[in-house]
């Protein structure tokens, strides 16, 4: 098909929508002309759902929706565009926004909600730079708040959990051969090697092989017949505790606390709480 037949069959089919919809007439009747009404078309595509889903849009009003993006669009003087943009950031936050913020923080537990109010206070006085707090308090404020809050959902979820790895390490303590570190660590000697130890700084390399107090294993150089390297402080507290005690050519069996290593992190097949079971050989020192 033609061009020219394409601009006259879109240009007759503009015509015949703009006398049954809102919105202004398509009037092709050049390339610029064709382009610019496809890609109003192709900028367009979401734009509902965003709408419905975000903004809160009520899909009875579509027609209102409509003559509003017209009327925005021919929105000239400063005053009015800083009251429709305002508008704008208020539709997000009362429509998708505060929702996701208030799951993000509580999760999906019903009982407990943020409180629009204050947070539309705390919004704006940020904005006006008023606030009754510094930006770097709020954001330290938060991190705290949020991080207790799921602390206390999951201890919650996984109490029952988090007591076994409690029962085992306290039944473990007082196992022949098991030492007990004032941190809480538990260690026993396999091997005891007669090398140099090693500082929290030292590059390690050591074989290990880690598993659950259920006997579950979640890791091991062994497996991959491949000894790993790395500081030994770049590990969990657990590990670097034990390392920088451990001589070279030792072979430990460690009971890890979860505080010493992922709390109330999950961490792959770790679920949070977990006490960790690692046999660790301390191969070498790398200089």
């Amino acid at each position: 098909m033609k061009k020219g037949t394409v601009i006259m069959m879109l240009a007759a089919a503009a015509g015949l929508a703009s006398c049954s919809s809102q919105g202004p007439k398509a009037n092709m009747k050049s390339d610029v002309d064709t382009l610019s009404y496809m890609l109003g078309m192709t900028n367009s595509q979401g734009l509902m759902d965003y709408a419905t889903g975000r903004l809160g849009v009520d899909s009875a009003y579509v027609a209102d929706f409509i003559k509003g993006i017209q009327q925005g669009t021919t929105v000239e003087d400063a005053k009015q565009k800083a009251y429709l943009a305002g508008m704008q950031i208020g539709l997000q936050i009362s429509g998708e926004m505060f929702d996701a913020i208030n799951n993000q923080v509580f999760r999906g537990d019903s009982v407990n909600k943020l409180n629009k109010e204050n947070f539309l206070a705390g919004f704006i006085s940020a904005v006006k730079e008023k606030g009754l707090v510094s930006a770097d308090s709020a954001r330290m404020y938060v991190q705290e708040r949020t991080e207790a809050i799921k602390e206390k959902a999951l201890a919650e979820k996984y109490a029952d959990y988090k007591k076994q790895n409690e029962d085992f390490l306290a039944e473990n303590k007082g196992k022949e051969g098991v030492k007990t570190t004032p941190s809480g660590l538990q260690y026993k000697v396999i091997t005891e090697g007669k090398g140099e130890v090693p500082a929290d700084t030292s590059r390690v390399k050591v074989h290990y092989k880690g598993t659950l107090i259920d006997g579950t294993q979640f890791d091991s150089s062994y497996d991959r017949k491949e000894p790993t390297t790395f500081r030994a402080n770049q590990v969990i507290k657990g590990w670097t505790e034990a390392l920088t005690m451990m001589p070279v050519g030792s072979k430990w069996e460690l009971y890890i606390p979860q505080d010493l290593a992922y709390g109330s992190r999950e961490a792959g097949n770790i679920k949070p709480f977990s006490t960790l079971i690692f046999e660790v050989e301390l191969l070498s020192i790398e200089k």
